[in-house]
């Protein structure tokens, strides 16, 4: 059971944004006044997903 437990935690640990995402989308969002978009418990593929419709929409209004 003990192994069970470890492999569980390093699942879970895999799946958590890492702390360059969370750094990165927290600046995104306050740039793209959209802090809803940042919170601590994403996933990792969600804040990348994030990240990426961010930049996008800055990217965007950074050419007007």
């Amino acid at each position: 059971m003990q192994i069970q437990a470890k492999y569980d935690a390093r699942v879970f640990l895999g799946e958590q944004m890492t702390r360059a995402q969370g750094l990165r989308l927290k600046r995104l969002s306050e740039e793209a006044y959209q802090p809803a978009q940042y919170a601590r418990d994403l996933s990792s593929a969600e804040a990348a997903r994030r990240i990426q419709v961010l930049e996008a929409e800055i990217e965007l209004a950074n050419s007007f």
